[in-house]
């Protein structure tokens, strides 16, 4: 006689453990499919019905909203705007650290291809996210980058706009690089921490020659 173990119970799922799950699902379904995909699409994957997504998430906009916040807010790292205001440590090294760090975040699948997603579709995602990019990164860089170069103060030169699209290049050079990955499926040969290494290097020498004159720019 063979003796037949009883079925397991499936777990009942808190409702935070149950929108946790929904959010979690999301993010991979729109980073596959993009926006386009609809929540009677993403139930299907969960093994839900549309209607207790909705019971969560009582528009799809919401739920993208929730998908932002778990990708890009939750995902954001003090240590990046802290190291950038270590001046005991050369300007060239601390955004060699920073940049290394922000890419275990921003090279990553979900992050890359939502954010371009995002993009195409015209959702609120990109506008939100580049808004905290540029007030908790970029000018913070501009500012130390005047600073490292005994140039004048934000206090008696506001920074101007050419000084942030100076600073934006790095972004774009490392996001490039989960483009590649993510986008076009052309894998970066070289390790990627050297390549920001010689991005920042890049970066620095131009910085050198350039930013003076932009600042005799009036």
């Amino acid at each position: 006689m063979i003796l037949r173990k009883p079925p397991l119970e499936k777990k009942r799922l808190t409702s935070q453990e149950r929108e946790k799950q929904i959010v979690l699902a999301a993010v991979e379904f729109f980073a596959e499919v993009g926006f386009s995909g609809d929540t009677r699409q993403l139930a299907r994957r969960l093994g839900v019905t549309q209607s207790l997504i909705y019971k969560y998430f009582p528009t799809k906009d919401a739920l993208i909203d929730k998908v932002y916040e778990e990708v890009y807010v939750g995902r954001w790292n003090p240590f990046w705007e802290a190291v950038i205001q270590d001046r005991s440590i050369p300007l060239e090294e601390r955004l060699v650290s920073l940049y290394i760090e922000y890419s275990k975040a921003a090279l990553t699948r979900d992050w890359v291809r939502i954010f371009m997603f995002s993009g195409l579709r015209g959702e609120s995602i990109n506008k939100k996210y580049l808004e905290m990019l540029r007030s908790r990164i970029l000018e913070p860089v501009a500012i130390e980058l005047r600073q490292e170069m005994g140039l004048p103060d934000i206090k008696s030169m506001p920074l101007k706009t050419s000084e942030i699209e100076l600073v934006w290049s790095i972004n774009a050079r490392i996001f490039y690089f989960g483009q590649r990955r993510w986008i076009f499926d052309v894998p970066i040969e070289d390790d990627v921490d050297e390549m920001i290494r010689l991005t920042i290097a890049h970066f620095m020498a131009g910085a050198r020659v350039l930013l003076p004159k932009i600042l005799k720019t009036q």
